[in-house]
């Protein structure tokens, strides 16, 4: 199950070369606190917490886990869109600086985790609110906003699990 907002994400149609908002999403995709992070994160919380026993957490990170990956596939295409391939760097098109596993947190506590998971989501909302407010390319803004849309969702999410522990 997938935790995302009701409303349809934009078409990627009109989307064209444009380094300049290239240089916008970059990071969201394979950067430090990116999608890619998150994905990461989250399925690993995912098994943690089942291994625990807390089916409803585990399923809960599983469902965002698989938001997140939709995101990263999304900010993908649009990378391929703005004139880059899509390789897993904060800095497309140069293959430098390639995405490494250490960026996500792998603590066992279970609050611990949640709120590692907070405050990525906080970063990411942030991250996405200062994107919006650079970007000039307006279907790329329309996906831009519409991803903040499933942030501020699992954000509600994570708050609320951490008050279920």
């Amino acid at each position: 199950m997938e935790v995302k907002s009701e409303t349809c994400y934009p078409p990627l149609d009109g989307i064209g070369e444009d380094c300049k908002t290239l240089r916008l999403i970059s990071p969201a995709y394979a950067g430090r606190e990116g999608e890619l992070t998150a994905v990461l994160q989250y399925v690993y919380q995912s098994v943690v917490f089942g291994e625990m026993g807390n089916k409803a957490a585990s399923g809960l990170l599983l469902g965002i886990a698989v938001s997140e990956m939709h995101h990263l596939e999304i900010l993908g295409t649009v990378i391929a869109k703005l004139g880059a391939p899509p390789i897993f760097t904060a800095c497309p098109p140069y293959p430098v600086g390639y995405y490494s596993a250490s960026c996500v947190n792998f603590t066992r506590n279970p609050r611990q985790m949640v709120c590692a998971d907070i405050c990525a989501e906080e970063n990411a909302i942030c991250g996405y609110e200062r994107m919006l407010c650079a970007i000039k390319n307006p279907p790329v803004a329309a996906v831009i906003a519409r991803i903040l849309e499933d942030e501020k969702l699992h954000l509600k999410e994570f708050n609320r699990l951490l008050s279920d522990l």
